[in-house]
């Protein structure tokens, strides 16, 4: 089981990573901001956060940002899970930290697989993985 704190302004969507992630057997942690999500992910300190870019305030890449500068959540892996597609969104995600990136809309079983892939890998392993699809997008942006 994986304690997952979902950020995110929209409930439908929380109430779909929700059902989804719980049927798998994971402990769900819901937050509408960018706000509320850091004072929990500081607070519960879950295993995996999923993290929406387009929030009201304070965008998710800022709360990826402060996530990393933070000592107590700086290790804890992010899923962006976002309807921001485009090659430049994706690049500016992977820099930033992300360790997966699903976008909107979105299936359930992607969902849940990235969940499960980031939640099996070491940090090394993230991080040599966000090189990778930061390599990919390079490459492609060149073409």
């Amino acid at each position: 089981m994986v304690r997952v704190l979902v950020i995110d302004d929209e409930p439908d969507v929380i109430l779909l990573c929700r059902v989804n992630l719980e049927f798998e057997g994971h402990e769900v942690l819901e937050a509408g901001s960018g706000e509320e999500g850091l004072a929990i992910a500081e607070r519960e300190l879950p295993d995996l956060i999923v993290l929406d870019i387009m929030l009201p305030r304070q965008d998710g890449f800022s709360v990826l940002r402060q996530l990393h500068e933070r000592e107590s959540t700086k290790d804890i892996p992010v899923v962006l899970l976002t309807a921001k597609a485009r090659e430049d969104d994706q690049m500016r995600g992977w820099r930033t930290g992300a360790d997966e990136y699903v976008t909107k809309p979105f299936s359930p079983v992607a969902l849940t697989e990235a969940v499960a892939r980031v939640a099996g890998m070491t940090p090394e392993e993230r991080a040599a993985s966000r090189r990778k699809h930061l390599d990919q997008l390079s490459l492609l942006h060149r073409l």
